[in-house]
């Protein structure tokens, strides 16, 4: 019988200050049971960050960048509207250095999202659904302007792109370094993680192409209407081509001032929306097939990854951005059809030994 080999690691090699010190240098991993034949299909897995999702990349440098300015002061409270995930990497950037939180988010994201954020000690407070993004935005504006708060801005601030220019992209070039890169695909949020992918990919990649997804009946930047914006390049209104969408984290109901970088720069080469629906499937695809746990946003860019896979040349190499881990999806349609108790087959299981069985 031959030697069995017995997987060992030594650690990395260093002793970290602080747990903000984890944050970037996600793995780059490759899809092997649901990649097309002919074609390799990676992700970079961003819940490996210490939050579980990107944006603690950009939580921990709008803090920082605000800091070395002087527009955040000692102990002064944070405030900022999310979705989700930059409220939990603001509330553990926040945690970490002491500075208060407040996080206004809209009612219609999911409960396991506030819950994380109040348990690294923020305050969340709640807005209505029907008042959208903008209700949340707005709502973070006046609590700021009253109270003297930071507010965070991270939909407008240069330090989003900055740090995906610096470190996310950064992080691409080397670890495809003397390799293929034919496709980067990636969603938005704020934008941010295109913008400054597309910074450094057009100057020292340039024949890696650039794919920008969105939800298919969220399609903003797809329907040519421009966002109407008041004077700092907030928005101003809903768009108009906004409709609700189970794609948390994607989308708002306007056209991020960051995102507008990539538009007017032309910094990808192709739009392709998706249906919720596909990227819950491809979302349950990963975990079931690959051993790789991702939210709705993670499964939509896997599904227009593979939609490229599809029609792309034999030996085309391709990477997905997954943007978040899936256990902050317990409460939404990614789970609502997973039970809690056994199904028929597991009882059959249960009823085959005599045994430990429940009443």
């Amino acid at each position: 019988m031959a030697a069995q080999t017995i997987r060992r690691t030594t650690g990395r090699g260093r002793l970290y200050d602080s747990i903000l010190d984890t944050i970037g240098d996600t793995p780059v991993v490759r899809l092997n049971a649901l990649s097309p034949k002919d074609v390799s299909v990676y992700v970079k897995a961003e819940f490996f960050n210490p939050g579980g999702s990107v944006k603690d990349r950009l939580a921990l440098n709008i803090i920082e960048a605000a800091e070395r300015s002087g527009a955040l002061k000692p102990g002064q409270t944070v405030v900022e509207a999310t979705s989700g995930n930059t409220g939990i990497g603001l509330a553990m950037v926040c945690a970490q250095k002491g500075y208060p939180l407040v996080v206004t988010m809209a009612d219609s994201f999911s409960v396991e999202r506030r819950r994380l954020m109040r348990m690294f000690g923020a305050k969340v407070v709640l807005t209505p659904r029907a008042d959208k993004g903008i209700g949340m935005y707005n709502k973070a504006v006046e609590l700021a302007q009253k109270n003297g708060w930071f507010l965070a801005r991270q939909f407008e601030t240069d330090a989003n792109a900055d740090i995906h220019e610096s470190t996310t992209a950064q992080e691409i070039l080397g670890d495809f370094a003397g390799q293929r890169l034919d496709h980067v695909v990636t969603g938005y949020g704020t934008g941010g993680t295109v913008a400054g992918i597309a910074r450094v990919l057009r100057r020292e990649r340039p024949d890696t192409r650039i794919v920008l997804a969105e939800p298919a009946n969220a399609a903003l930047i797809g329907s040519g209407i421009a966002q109407t914006r008041g004077p700092d390049g907030a928005p101003a209104v809903s768009h108009p081509a906004f409709e609700p969408h189970p794609i948390q984290g994607w989308t708002p109901d306007f056209v991020p001032l960051v995102l507008q970088e990539a538009i007017d720069k032309r910094g990808y080469d192709q739009l392709v929306s998706v249906p919720g629906t596909e990227g819950i499937a491809w979302a349950k695809k990963l975990a079931a097939r690959e051993g790789i746990l991702t939210g709705i946003s993670g499964g939509s860019t896997v599904a227009v990854a593979m939609k490229i896979a599809e029609s792309a040349a034999p030996g085309s190499v391709i990477l997905a951005m997954l943007p978040d881990t899936g256990e902050r999806y317990l409460s939404t349609p990614l789970f609502q059809d997973i039970p809690e108790e056994m199904d028929e087959a597991e009882l059959a299981l249960s009823r085959s030994t005599p045994g430990y069985q429940l009443g």
